[in-house]
Order: C-alpha cells, then sequence, then structure tokens
C-alpha cells in the first residue's frame, strides 16, 4: 500500500467539479491528476471540456493529451499511470487531486483492481462482427450476466464486451469475480472522495447551456479537422457523447439542431447514470454543491494536513 494520500474530486457531467477542482488546488499547492477517460485523448477538446490555457497555467495538470484516438485504454492502465504520479507529488509536498467523471478510473484509484482474465483478441473481434450486424450485446450481457448489465448503458459496447470476454473466457461473471475480489485493496493510504452536485432544475439549465455553447464554440469544426487527420470516425472518442452526434451532423444524418438536441438528451441522461453509480459505488464519498466552497476546502485542508 502506497504511504500517499489522494483527494478525489467528481461528479455528475456539468456539475461545476473542474472549476472548483483548479481553484482547490491552486489554494492548496496541489496538482490534478485527469479522471476523465475522453480528455486523455488529443484533440478531443471542446466536447469533453477540458481545461483550457489559463487552468492549465494555473494549475499543472497530469494525464491530459497522452493517447491518439486509436490507442485503447482501460482503469487498469489508468491505475498504473495515475498511482506514481500521486505518490511523487505527495513526497515532494504537492497534495494530488484525481477529477473527473469516470467512475471506474476512480474506482480504481480507490479500491484496486481485480485480477481477471486477460484479453481474447479473437472474441473480441467476433463480438465486434455481431455488434456492427445488429446483435444485441447488451441483450446478451443479460442473459449471462444481469447483475452487469443493470449497472450498464446499453450503449456502453466497451465495458459490455469485456464483461462477455470473461463470462467466455472464465465461465464466471464479472460480477462473481468483482464480488470476490471484494475490491478492497487500498493503493493509497487514506483517500478523500467528494462528489460535486446541483439541484435538478441547476443542472438542467447548465447541461443546456452547456451543450449549445459547445456546438456554437466550434465542436463541429474539430471533429472535421480530426477526421480530416485520417481517423476514423469508427474509434471509441468518436463514440462519445457530443462527438457522434456531430459526426452524425457532418454526415448529414440530422440538422445542426438535432445533433445539439440529442447531445442534451445523452448529455443528460450520462450526469443521471454517474449519480446513480456514485451513490452505489462510493458510499463514502462527501457530497457537496459548489456554492459550498469553503467547507468543501476545509474538507481537503483536514484531509492533507494543511
Amino acid at each position: 500500500m502506497s504511504q500517499a494520500r489522494l483527494a478525489i474530486i467528481t461528479g455528475p457531467t456539468g456539475a461545476g467539479k473542474s472549476d472548483l477542482a483548479v481553484q482547490a488546488a491552486a489554494i492548496l499547492g496541489g496538482e490534478i491528476i485527469n479522471a476523465d477517460s475522453l480528455a486523455l485523448y488529443r484533440g478531443f477538446n471542446i466536447g469533453t471540456a477540458k481545461p483550457g490555457p489559463a487552468d492549465l497555467e494555473r494549475v499543472p495538470h497530469h494525464l491530459i493529451d497522452v493517447l491518439e484516438p486509436e490507442q485503447s485504454y482501460d482503469a487498469a492502465a489508468f491505475l498504473r499511470a495515475a498511482r506514481p504520479i500521486a505518490e511523487t507529488l505527495w513526497a515532494s509536498g504537492r497534495p494530488p487531486l484525481a477529477v473527473g467523471g469516470t467512475g471506474f478510473y476512480l474506482r480504481s484509484l480507490t479500491s484496486g483492481l481485480f485480477e481477471g482474465p486477460g484479453r481474447d483478441e479473437a472474441f473480441r473481434a467476433r463480438l465486434a462482427e455481431e455488434a456492427s450486424s445488429g446483435v444485441n450485446l447488451h441483450a446478451r450481457l443479460v442473459e449471462v450476466d444481469p447483475e452487469t448489465a443493470a449497472r450498464l448503458a446499453p450503449a456502453d459496447r466497451v465495458r459490455i464486451e469485456r464483461a462477455l470476454e470473461v463470462y467466455y473466457l472464465s465461465g464466471r461473471t464479472i460480477s462473481q469475480w468483482q464480488n470476490e475480489h471484494g475490491l478492497a485493496e487500498k493503493p493509497f493510504e487514506k483517500t478523500l472522495a467528494i462528489v460535486i452536485d446541483r439541484r435538478a432544475d441547476e443542472m438542467e439549465t447548465r447541461l443546456e447551456e452547456r451543450t449549445r455553447k459547445m456546438f456554437t464554440s466550434g465542436l463541429a469544426k474539430e471533429v472535421e479537422d480530426l477526421l480530416r487527420q485520417g481517423w476514423s470516425p469508427e474509434l471509441k472518442p468518436f463514440k462519445s457523447i457530443g462527438y457522434k452526434e456531430t459526426v452524425g451532423y457532418l454526415n448529414g444524418e440530422y440538422s445542426l439542431e438535432e445533433a445539439i438536441t440529442r447531445t442534451f438528451i445523452a448529455t443528460r441522461r450520462l450526469a443521471k447514470r454517474q449519480r446513480t453509480w456514485f451513490r452505489g459505488q462510493m458510499p463514502e464519498a462527501l457530497w457537496f454543491h459548489p456554492d459550498q466552497f469553503d467547507e468543501i476546502l476545509h474538507q481537503l485542508k483536514a484531509f492533507f494536513k494543511i
């Protein structure tokens, strides 16, 4: 177990966790470790609400723009990368803050990862072929592992494929592996998890404004530029919210206004799923409205003994 301490600042998309984290890190003299899976990719900026130059200059950020769109990444890879960064920061007296909304990444930091079977590329290729021919992989997962299927969105193809792969290779569900493991490892001596959230009416307004701003700020041009570089729209980052809808708009599948509406609806659903996931998977977390900054800062100072 590492002797380092790690604070996590997370919450539903659009709640305001990133701005709050930058403000807190600047006061604490800390640094931020990105825990948003899409912000790892170079070129995917507007749709990820990636921190801008001012925030990057104010507070050092890690694990941003470290992948090309074709590269795969998972919670295990994130833990391998994030843990030594946090340990180095802690040893140098700079509080490490993991900030983002990718729940599986955050859980790897607080609870470790179970050791399941490895990858089977042939099986994954077969699943991809079946999915492209119209097979409902989520429905298949419901049949063999209803517990995992219940917590995964039907569009979460990466994790659905992994769950099916684990069952295929081991004859046991990924839920059984996880329950046996207990997710009881302690990669860090202590962790503090803070969830930033808002009232439903606030979130509705913020998400609608944020979605429209993404498109008026040039999301379509960003996607065009990425595609012009030769990246396939079938790559994983292009399947994420905002980018998927923009690709559809550029392909003439629907109007710009429809792309905006689709993105807003998908984002609202994501925020709801994230909130449910945090409540179920991070029961130790402290929940705050971003207006409670003074109390949040107090918790962080006490945790880091500042």
